[in-house]
C-alpha cells in the first residue's frame, strides 16, 4: 500500500504581503500575464481584529514579479454592493482558479441588517453570531486577471435544514477543476455555534455550478477534532485528490498533529474518503525566516498552495502575525510565504 505522504516540507519563510493600515487574511495566488496575482481579504486596522472580519472585510488584488513577493496592492475587487445581496456587505475567504479562458474567484460573503461597525468598540455578540451564520459561498468570473470580476447574485451552495450537520453556513471554499470542467468544492460548516467545524464536499459539471453535495457526511469526520481551511488539488499522475488543512483542535480534542494551528496533509481516491498518514504535519507555527531567525507565529491560517508549470508544489501562503496567543496580534496580520522543499 502506498504511503500517504505529501513529499515536501516547509522551508524558510518571508512576508509576501503587508498592507499598511489593514489586517490581511486569506490569500489565493495565481500566475498570469507573466506576473503573480494575489487575491486576499483586508479590513481596517483601526477597527481592531475581533469580529470585524465578518462585517468590514473586502477582497483586494495585489501583484508581484516573483511568487514570494513582495506583492503590491493594486485594487479593491469587491466593494460593498447593497444589503439585498447575500454578499452585499462583506467579502472574505478567497480561492482563484483558471479554466478554459476564464478566471474564477470563489469567496465567502455576508450581509446584515443593522448598523455597520465603524469603530473599535466591542460588537454585540448576538449581532456578530447572527451575521456569522449568514456566511455563504459565491463565485465571480472574469475574462482577464486584471479585468472586472462579475459576481453571481445567488450563493453557490446553501446550508441544509437542521437535520443535517451543515445547517448553519457555507464558507471557506476550495476547488479543484478537472480537465473536463467537472469541479469539486470543499466547504466548511457546522451544526451549531458550539459544534465542531467540519468540511463537506460538493461537485458541479462546470466551475460556476450548480453544485450538489457529493456525500451526506463531512469528510475527515473521524480525525479527532475541529478542522478548517482546506486547500484541495488533484494529482493527475497519482490519480489522487490531495488536501492541506488547518489542525484546529481545541476544547480537549486530540487533533491530528499535536500542534494547534499547524497544517496537515490527507488524500483520497474519490474526494470523499480522505486518509491521513502516520506523519501528516506539513508545517508548524514555528518558522524559520529568510535571515535565519526562528520564531513562533500566533496563527497560520488559510493555507494556499502554488504550483509550477509542471504541477510541482513550490510555495504555501498563510495568513499570520506575531502574538503570544492565537488571534492576539501584536500589530497587524500579513501574508506569509513558505518555500517548499522536497523531503
Amino acid at each position: 500500500m502506498e504511503e500517504i505522504n505529501f513529499g515536501y516540507k516547509a522551508g524558510k519563510v518571508n512576508i509576501a504581503l503587508r498592507i499598511d493600515g489593514y489586517y490581511t487574511w486569506d490569500s489565493a495566488v495565481i500566475k498570469a500575464d507573466g506576473k503573480y496575482h494575489m487575491f486576499t481579504s483586508r479590513w481596517s486596522e483601526k477597527l481592531g481584529f475581533g469580529w470585524n472580519w465578518v462585517f468590514n472585510s473586502e477582497i483586494v488584488h495585489s501583484v508581484a514579479d516573483k511568487p514570494e513577493g513582495p506583492y503590491e496592492f493594486k485594487e479593491v475587487v469587491f466593494p460593498r454592493r447593497g444589503r439585498q445581496f447575500f454578499d452585499g456587505m462583506n467579502t472574505h475567504n478567497t480561492c482563484i482558479k483558471y479554466f478554459n479562458g476564464k478566471f474564477y474567484l470563489y469567496y465567502m460573503g455576508t450581509t446584515y441588517g443593522d448598523y455597520i461597525p465603524n469603530t473599535n468598540a466591542p460588537i454585540d455578540t448576538y449581532y456578530a453570531l447572527e451575521t456569522w451564520n449568514r456566511k455563504r459561498i459565491g463565485v465571480a468570473v472574469a475574462d482577464d486577471i486584471n479585468g472586472k470580476f462579475v459576481r453571481r447574485d445567488k450563493p453557490l451552495l446553501e446550508p441544509r435544514d437542521c437535520s443535517h450537520w451543515d445547517c448553519t453556513i457555507t464558507t471557506n471554499p476550495s476547488v479543484a477543476i478537472m480537465p473536463d470542467g467537472k469541479t469539486y468544492m470543499l466547504y466548511k460548516s457546522r451544526k451549531s455555534i458550539c459544534s465542531p467545524l467540519q468540511i463537506g464536499v460538493a461537485v458541479a459539471d462546470k466551475p460556476d455550478g450548480p453544485f450538489e453535495r457529493l456525500t451526506e457526511n463531512p469528510v475527515l469526520a473521524d480525525v479527532g477534532g475541529d478542522i478548517e481551511d482546506p486547500y484541495i488539488w488533484y494529482d493527475a499522475e497519482r490519480k489522487k485528490f490531495c488536501l492541506i488543512a488547518k489542525d484546529d483542535a481545541k476544547n480537549g480534542q486530540t487533533g491530528i498533529t499535536d500542534e494547534w494551528g499547524s497544517g496537515f496533509y490527507a488524500e483520497s481516491d474519490d474526494c470523499m474518503s480522505f486518509k491521513v498518514g502516520k506523519m501528516p504535519k506539513v508545517y508548524s507555527r514555528t518558522v524559520e525566516w529568510a535571515d535565519g531567525k526562528v520564531g513562533t507565529q500566533c496563527n497560520l491560517e488559510r493555507p494556499y498552495v502554488l504550483f509550477d508549470e509542471n504541477g510541482k508544489p513550490t510555495h504555501i501562503f498563510c495568513a499570520t502575525g506575531e502574538g503570544k496567543s492565537p488571534y492576539a496580534f501584536e500589530g497587524t496580520s500579513y501574508v506569509l510565504c513558505m518555500k517548499l522543499e522536497e523531503k
